[in-house]
């Protein structure tokens, strides 16, 4: 969707500043804010797709007024409000107020390391033949959905180049919108900064982005 996360190639938020080294965590609650992110999604009630997209969905000027894990929670909190896994008085008070409602799976502290490191393969057994071939040059799509997508605005409309095939992998679009996993090709594909930035792009830098094929079509 076109929304506040979107931000490649969007003027004035000033420079990026990075924090020299870093810590995972600046705060206790980030670290628990995180743990509660994955936990939720070990349990099935929904899918990765499903939890970005409720944080696309943030209101923009909240947004962009949060930090990142300030983000996350956001996010799983409107998920869990929104499949009534919790109450939007139980939010605010702090505290269980009504029967727990059943999940589809319980991950206990023990599963962690072995779920973590396995982790969760997307890519899924071929269909079809592939649309497109290593060398092609295609044209990401203009297009501006109202769901989840992983085709940024910037590249929208920008002609580029096939420069690998990553095979067929869940296509977010779908999945996050609860149709199912709708498995699709994947590429990678590479942009010139001039044809992504104009004159301010520096001649032979490019960008390469992993799309899927419904976001492309033949230059």
């Amino acid at each position: 969707m076109n929304g506040p996360h979107d931000l490649g190639g969007q003027h004035g938020f000033g420079q990026v500043a990075p924090e020299m080294d870093e810590p995972l965590f600046h705060a206790a609650w980030e670290r628990r804010a995180f743990a509660l992110t994955l936990a939720m999604g070990c349990t099935g009630a929904w899918n990765i797709d499903v939890s970005r997209h409720a944080r696309e969905r943030i209101p923009p000027a909240e947004y962009l007024a949060a930090s990142y894990y300030e983000i996350w929670l956001n996010g799983v909190e409107r998920l869990l409000v929104e499949r009534g896994l919790v109450s939007v008085a139980e939010l605010a008070g702090g505290r269980e107020m009504e029967a727990p409602k059943a999940l589809p799976r319980r991950p206990t502290a023990a599963m962690v390391p072995a779920s973590l490191a396995k982790g969760t393969p997307c890519d899924r057994a071929p269909q079809t033949p592939a649309r497109f071939a290593v060398g092609d040059q295609v044209r990401a799509k203009v297009m501006h959905p109202t769901g989840h997508t992983r085709l940024p605005r910037y590249v929208r409309g920008r002609a580029g180049r096939i420069e690998s095939i990553h095979g067929v992998h869940v296509y977010p679009d779908s999945s996050a919108a609860g149709g199912g996993e709708d498995p699709r090709w994947l590429y990678s594909v590479s942009f010139y900064a001039a044809e992504l930035w104009g004159a301010e792009g520096h001649r032979g830098d490019a960008v390469l982005l992993d799309l899927w094929e419904p976001y492309l079509e033949p230059a």
